[in-house]
């Protein structure tokens, strides 16, 4: 639904910006973007003190657009419009909120389709590898580039909770408060498996052409809509899929064929269809591969403890017991090398139904206890 300008909830209309940086950024594999631009919005107002700046940090097919809606384009309203609003957990007349869009994404910031300097062409699968560590590096500049020497808070869901998490370690005197929501310190085998099939579905689609289909004038369309589709059922709770569909037939009784006969099917068509008309699959490969290498504690011999020790922020983990991709015991894992390193650690487990995907719905006790901690932070 369209959030209209005198919604008094509703940030209103907003402006995407772009920052370009003309320093190279080198990264954590060893190779180097010569320059690069990030995508990003704000809503509020920096304070004099400079102390009220909150990073919103989106997970994998979101971007910058965190909240409000375009004025030429209204039904396109921001993915944590929910949250983010006057009255709404995270206000905008308190705090400074910056949502910054990553590098190798394909919604503004530099990414695969942007065009390769030297070449003259886009990147495609020229461009390299980035990890999250490397999208924090970029954001610290942003930071710097408006004027925030210091994050009220960082937050963020699934692989932008990871992102979270990396500030505290990357710029832990440049993080006061870290949120931490439906994530994980590193993917089981499981998760980096399904990464795998959805990549692996690009990778053979005939019109992938090495990932430099940008020349060819075509899209790996059948592959993203395959990724799409393995990646929505892990968001998924088990309950909310057969609460929402059941095994409800479309035409009424079998169809004895291979067009679709349940309602599931349908939905996951439709959501393959739609993603595949904007999401760029060079993009879904480096960020699956992003969400796959990241694990704090690898230099550090596996000890969890030991690799958070660094963080100094103040906490607060939020996990979903219907959440089977990033599940409950994730978060607790992290709250206790947290608790052991005497950091300040709150910690909310919700009954929620939602799956994964809880962390982008209005679950009333979910949106109290983020809107009771962020009230209760000192600007």
């Amino acid at each position: 639904m369209n959030a209209p300008q005198h919604d008094p909830s509703s940030v209103g209309p907003v402006v995407a910006q772009k920052a370009r940086f003309d320093t190279p950024l080198k990264l954590r594999s060893g190779a180097e973007l010569p320059s690069y631009e990030l995508a990003y919005e704000t809503y509020g107002t920096l304070n004099a003190a400079r102390s009220n700046a909150v990073l919103v940090c989106h997970a994998l097919n979101a971007s910058h657009h965190v909240a409000g809606f375009y004025q030429n384009e209204p039904e396109n309203v921001g993915w944590w419009d929910n949250l983010v609003g006057p009255g709404k957990p995270l206000d905008p007349r308190r705090f400074f909120i910056v949502g910054s869009n990553y590098i190798g994404s394909c919604f503004g910031s530099t990414g695969p389709a942007s065009i390769n300097p030297k070449t003259g062409k886009p990147w495609g699968a020229d461009f390299p590898v980035v990890t999250v560590e490397d999208w924090v590096e970029a954001q610290a500049r942003l930071a710097d580039h408006l004027g925030i020497e210091r994050f009220a808070a960082v937050i963020g869901g699934s692989l932008g909770a990871m992102q979270a998490l990396q500030w505290t370690l990357s710029y832990p005197e440049r993080v006061r408060h870290a949120i931490v929501i439906a994530a994980a310190a590193k993917l089981t085998p499981q998760n980096i498996a399904f990464n795998e099939v959805a990549r692996q579905a690009i990778m053979t689609d005939p019109d992938f052409h090495g990932g430099h289909y940008y020349e060819k004038g075509v899209v790996p369309t059948r592959g993203l809509r395959i990724a799409r589709m393995i990646g929505h059922i892990t968001y998924i709770s088990g309950e909310a899929m057969a609460e929402k569909f059941g095994r409800v037939l479309r035409r009424g009784q079998p169809g004895f064929d291979f067009d679709v006969d349940f309602e599931v099917e349908s939905y996951l068509r439709y959501q393959g269809d739609k993603f595949s008309s904007y999401f760029d699959a060079n993009t879904y490969l480096r960020i699956t591969k992003a969400l796959d290498y990241f694990d704090p504690a690898a230099d550090y011999g596996g000890d969890l403890t030991a690799a958070l020790a660094r963080a100094k922020a103040a906490f607060l983990l939020v996990s979903f017991k219907s959440d089977w991709r990033f599940t409950p015991a994730r978060s607790r894992e992290m709250v206790k090398a947290l608790l052991d390193n005497r950091r300040i650690v709150s910690y909310l487990e919700i009954d929620a139904p939602g799956g994964h995907d809880a962390f982008l719905l209005e679950d009333e006790r979910y949106h109290a206890g983020l809107r009771s901690y962020l009230a209760n932070i000192d600007l």
